[in-house]
């Protein structure tokens, strides 16, 4: 088992909780990690950049001029790519589709190795609870400066949604709060240190563990 160490707000100890060696403590393989973030990303993907084709174009639908006989080049409509205001070829299209699909067990791997690797590194944080009596980004940056974490990128993982929290770092660039049916692995990787409380922590070992 892996003990880690519980503070409260105070940044006092309060206690030692040992983690679920299933989860806290799996191997580290970086490529299943690359993968599944790899597709998650493109998951996320909007598909914005759009151009029109010719079959898109507006008019065109009568010969520009007739075949023979005018000295000028042979066209057949004015929607042609060659022609001004005329449809793209091969440009981008809306309906082109990034997903990828991924294994459930590999996903649910690479989640739990995510985590073991912020335990590994010591980035994990554990705190009794955290709550908040009102929205204050203030009081929120006082609670957690009094915690030992050394990196200004910090992901806040809750039990459950807690609006109070949520609006006291929205205007913190460098934190974010979550929770644990909403944790993914993108975002632990690129936050520096992983702040959780040990609701959440009995919370992912009751969703995960085997």
């Amino acid at each position: 088992m892996v003990k880690v160490t519980v503070y409260n707000l105070e940044g006092k100890k309060v206690k030692d909780l040992e983690l679920d060696k299933s989860i806290f403590e799996v191997e580290v393989k970086t490529e299943v990690i690359h993968k599944v973030v790899k597709a998650q990303l493109a998951n996320r993907r909007n598909v914005v950049a759009h151009v029109k084709d010719r079959s898109e174009v507006r008019g065109g639908g009568a010969k520009p001029w007739k075949q023979k006989g005018t000295g000028r080049a042979r066209h057949g409509s004015n929607r042609s790519p060659i022609w001004i205001g005329g449809g793209v070829t091969f440009g981008p299209s809306s309906s082109r589709n990034f997903k990828q699909k991924i294994n459930k067990k590999e996903k649910r791997k690479a989640l739990l190795m995510t985590l073991s690797s912020k335990v590994n590194d010591k980035k994990l944080v554990l705190v009794d609870e955290f709550k908040m009596e009102k929205i204050s980004t203030k009081n929120f940056i006082k609670n957690i400066s009094k915690l030992p974490i050394k990196d200004n990128k910090v992901l806040l993982v809750l039990d459950k949604k807690d609006e109070k929290v949520i609006k006291s770092v929205k205007n913190i660039p460098s934190v974010k709060s979550t929770n644990t049916g909403n944790l993914n692995i993108y975002d632990i990787l690129k936050y520096d240190s992983l702040l959780m409380t040990v609701s959440a922590v009995e919370s992912i070992e009751k969703n995960y563990k085997k």
